[in-house]
């Protein structure tokens, strides 16, 4: 922490230790089930940027919002656990000039696509779009990037090559309109939620994470130009990284738009549009999900982010208030970047406290040390 920083109760979380998600195993499309509706638990307010008008009202504050869908089988079967999806946003300009982060957050694909026929039941989908250069390209993104998805004939059959083929799709067709900056770019992580599958695609350094029984896993890789797998990429590419920045231009080794930095449609080239992918099967450890852009991932770990989002879901149960607290911790520590967060709840319950085991041996070490200490062994 830079001094001077006013004090936070979250820093004695930070752990700096991160979990990946190579030990999720993925799971194909074939596990989807059918699945009826039901209502809200609760009373359901609005997301700024949210799709889903139909599902959701608009809140007093435009920065804060909460959307809440309940799912369950349509057999009610024992051995089948149904995420129940709530989520909340929060998105603040920071020290920055200018606000270039857009967001989406949509609990129900469903009653969004007015019933589409042939479209799997239920749904939710949701992104961060981290802009750089204007707004144009996040703002471009944000408004299409479900519709090349759904309009790919891949899908739903192959949700993976579905979200692949419409990140690039929506990189050319950014560039192909007149009317915006094509010299404008974006950074973007989607997930998409059918029943118990997810999948999140990530081109840049917005950063999912999953809290699995108080332990971060995170499900996407930052995409910057010194990591050694993008730096090989760029090299093999003809590109060159000076000081942390490709080409000494950009931060970021992935990212939508930025034609000026790109050839031909079609080529390959050192800044590319292609997403990574990470599919998983939701259980019952998996409380919830964070995303956010890296203004909140340059000063707070993975795991001090969940420790924190847990710890709040305690107390209140209300993922709004999870990412109004983590966007209010990252400006307490300094953050230099605009802000953008959205927490996705599993369950309609708070986390469960964990137990440890009673023993003999008398210790001090708090619940996240023993995450902490967990994830390393296991690692």
């Amino acid at each position: 922490m830079a001094a001077g920083t006013e004090f936070s109760p979250y820093a004695m979380l930070e752990s700096g230790f991160n979990t990946t998600g190579e030990d999720v195993i993925s799971q194909n499309s074939d596990h989807l089930k059918q699945m009826v509706i039901r209502k809200p638990p609760r009373h359901v307010s609005g997301v700024r940027h949210s799709m889903s008008t139909a599902t959701l009202q608009p809140s007093h504050d435009p920065d804060f919002g909460v959307g809440v869908i309940a799912v369950k089988s349509a057999t009610d079967g024992k051995s089948e656990c149904f995420p129940m999806i709530r989520s909340g946003s929060c998105a603040e300009k920071g020290p920055k000039q200018y606000m270039e982060d857009e967001h989406i957050c949509i609990d129900n694909l469903l009653e969004y696509l007015d019933g589409k026929e042939g479209f799997p039941s239920p749904g939710a989908f949701y992104g961060v779009f981290d802009g750089h250069g204007g707004t144009d390209a996040a703002t471009y993104v944000r408004k299409n990037i479900l519709k090349f998805i759904i309009e790919d004939s891949q899908f739903p059959v192959c949700l993976e090559k579905a979200i692949q083929n419409a990140f690039v799709k929506a990189d050319h067709a950014f560039a192909d309109n007149a009317s915006l900056d094509i010299s404008s770019g974006t950074t973007v992580l989607t997930a998409l939620i059918f029943g118990r599958m997810m999948v999140v695609a990530n081109a840049g350094d917005c950063r999912a994470v999953l809290g699995k029984r108080g332990r971060a896993i995170e499900l996407s890789k930052d995409h910057k130009p010194n990591s050694p797998s993008e730096r090989l990429r760029i090299e093999q590419l003809g590109g060159a990284i000076y000081d942390g920045y490709l080409n000494g231009q950009l931060s970021v080794a992935r990212a939508l738009g930025d034609w000026h930095m790109k050839g031909p449609k079609g080529s390959a080239c050192p800044l590319s549009a292609e997403p990574e992918l990470q599919q998983i099967q939701l259980t019952e450890d998996d409380e919830f999900l964070i995303i956010g852009c890296d203004g909140l991932w340059d000063v707070m770990s993975s795991q001090c982010a969940v420790s924190i989002t847990r710890r709040e879901l305690m107390v209140h149960n209300d993922p709004e208030r999870c990412s109004k607290e983590l966007v209010r911790e990252a400006l307490k520590r300094n953050t230099c970047d605009n802000l953008t967060v959205i927490v996705i709840c599993f369950s309609e319950d708070p986390p469960r406290r964990i137990e440890v085991a009673q023993t003999r041996v008398r210790r001090s070490m708090s619940v996240e040390g023993l995450n902490f200490l967990k994830g390393v062994l296991d690692s």
